[in-house]
């Protein structure tokens, strides 16, 4: 292949080895990765690691360390055709997506992966994850380029596009879902690439980094008996500049007069109200129900198709770079990454 990619272990299962003494986990050495996966030699690229020290447990994951590893990326942006993300599962939606705006101009492939078996078991899918995202990640077409250059999730013969995903299962070895777009890539024995979905970077601006993120967002599910007291304290909630209203189906939440007086009366407050679907799939069409069409009135924004993953990384990044509160509400509406299906 004679391509060269830098692998970035973050921490999470992947990256755990059994000490055969005592039978505990224990994460192990990444410069010894060949040793590990003696199948990686067969490539014939350039494998370098990078590991972060102490590993991180995807469920401590901080804006400070999605930076960190944008600024690991830019810092080796030119030495390698593509990077490997090894990161736990139960954030990893979370992080693909906020590394998907926060990587501007992309034109090399940034796939993350895990395992929900360590790397080190005999039934790991660890080894197909790893291998499967190396060669991905390697890949270019017949111009030279990178076959897939988004930021991608690669777990159990799926390559989705990052901002697409949430994690589905705990349990089985295919813990991700993107249910309201296709797959970049289907891996059997062969890899099937979706060609005709790969979002390319704008040739010719040059790849940068924005790490500038606003955290001052929060999260309202709508829930059968939820109470006018519970959606007022909310709603009250000091510092908060925007808020992913969590509906059913297609978007429609209570219509009793005091809790639309409440949210119109944050939005006069001047928060942003961002409407995404409880529902794994589908989308929101504030149009299509009475109740919808008043939240709409009222000046809450559709989330479209997007996850709860993307919506709340998308805030955080435009929060970070707009201070315009209507410019962040149009850019909200527009699909800046592949993140929503706009009809």
């Amino acid at each position: 292949m004679n391509s060269s990619i830098l692998l970035i272990y973050t921490g999470g299962t992947i990256g755990m080895k059994q000490d055969p003494a005592t039978g505990a986990l224990k994460p192990f050495n990444f410069n010894q990765i060949l040793e590990e996966v003696p199948e990686l030699k067969k490539f014939g690229c350039k494998i370098d690691t990078h590991s972060f020290d102490p590993p991180i447990d995807s469920s401590d994951v901080k804006v400070e360390f999605w930076i960190e590893i944008a600024k690991l990326i830019d810092d080796n942006y030119k030495k390698y055709d593509g990077f490997v993300v090894l990161h736990g599962t139960d954030t990893m939606s979370y992080s693909a997506s906020a590394l998907s705006f926060m990587l501007e101009n992309l034109d090399k492939p940034v796939i993350f992966t895990g395992s929900q078996l360590p790397i080190g078991m005999l039934r790991t899918d660890g080894k197909e994850n790893l291998i499967s995202s190396i060669e991905i990640a390697a890949a270019k077409n017949e111009k030279g380029e990178a076959r897939v250059p988004e930021v991608c999730i690669y777990f159990e013969s799926q390559l989705y596009r990052g901002n697409r995903t949430t994690k589905y299962n705990a349990e089985n070895f295919r813990a991700f879902r993107s249910a309201n777009f296709p797959v970049l890539a289907d891996i059997g024995i062969h890899i099937r690439y979706n060609d005709s979905l790969v979002i390319r970077g704008e040739g010719g601006k040059g790849f940068k980094i924005r790490t500038e993120l606003d955290t001052s967002v929060s999260i309202l599910k709508i829930f059968p008996g939820i109470s006018r007291d519970f959606v007022l304290s909310f709603l009250s909630i000091n510092n908060v500049k925007a808020i992913i209203l969590e509906t059913y189906g297609s978007g429609n939440a209570p219509t009793s007069d005091w809790f639309i007086d409440a949210l119109k009366g944050a939005i006069e407050r001047g928060i942003i109200i961002l409407n995404v679907t409880q529902c794994h799939a589908g989308k929101v069409d504030m149009e299509a129900y009475a109740t919808g069409i008043r939240l709409k009135e009222i000046g809450i924004i559709s989330g479209f198709d997007s996850t709860t993953e993307a919506a709340l990384t998308k805030l955080f990044f435009l929060l970070g770079q707009e201070k315009d509160i209507q410019v962040v509400k149009k850019r909200l509406a527009e699909n800046l990454r592949g993140e929503i299906t706009i009809n």
